[in-house]
């Protein structure tokens, strides 16, 4: 199972926040790089990374500092935020980024997500961000009215790489994961799933170890030390 530590960036620098809520952030690092570079020496070898300021304004923002961590750090690096159009598709996997998450365009446009998945096999992954069990989008700071498992049954086959399911009340929270809603999801589906939102102890990794999941994102338990990183790939054998 895989396991991908999470860098958001803002402003530059590595932050977190606490559901979702640009008012309630966190800075961590005003050295990304760096962070990436000390979870690659303590094993990682994935980096799930979303460009705040991206999602936020619509278009790629930190795309500079998302290019060092592509060729400093050589972790396979997955990048979100701000990319709804073909061509910050195409720059982001020409610059070395192995997949991009796609969100709001995807949410609001199913064509264009079967579309690019389909020129691009195995390189898209569809961002679901979740409250409540409605989707979200435009950096969550919009809820549509549509249900997770309605989209997904709308959408039908497409060659994506993977789902990365993102429940907004727990991501940044230290709550715990909706254990129930990503197996709910990972059974609805053919697509691999990716757990993100709430995982913040070794026993959350054990529990979403145990689902039919490809994969977990890790954010805040790592930058506060709540789980061992060592440990928890070691957990997983993602080593």
């Amino acid at each position: 199972m895989e396991l991908w530590p999470a860098i958001d960036l803002r402003g530059g620098n590595c932050v977190r926040l606490r559901e979702g809520d640009f008012a309630r952030e966190t800075v961590f690092s005003a050295d990304p790089v760096e962070v990436a570079r000390r979870f690659r020496s303590q094993g990682a070898r994935r980096l799930h990374v979303v460009d705040l300021d991206g999602a936020r304004e619509g278009r790629p923002v930190s795309r500079p500092i998302i290019e060092r961590l592509v060729r400093e750090t050589a972790l396979i690096v997955e990048i979100g935020g701000g990319v709804r159009d073909e061509d910050t598709l195409a720059a982001y996997l020409d610059s070395g980024v192995s997949r991009v998450v796609l969100g709001t365009r995807a949410v609001e446009d199913t064509e264009w997500l079967r579309e690019m998945a389909v020129h691009r096999p195995g390189q898209v992954v569809l961002g679901l961000d979740a409250r409540n069990g409605r989707l979200a989008s435009r950096g969550w700071l919009e809820t549509t009215p549509l249900d997770v498992l309605d989209y997904l049954a709308r959408l039908g086959p497409v060659p994506l790489a993977a789902i990365v399911y993102t429940d907004i009340a727990r991501d940044g929270a230290m709550a715990g994961p909706n254990v129930e809603a990503i197996e709910k999801l990972a059974r609805a589906t053919k697509i691999p799933v990716v757990a993100s939102g709430g995982v913040s102890r070794q026993a959350d990794v054990e529990a979403l170890a145990r689902l039919p999941i490809a994969g977990m994102i890790i954010g805040r338990a790592l930058y506060e030390g709540t789980i061992n990183l060592p440990a928890a790939l070691a957990a997983l054998g993602d080593l």
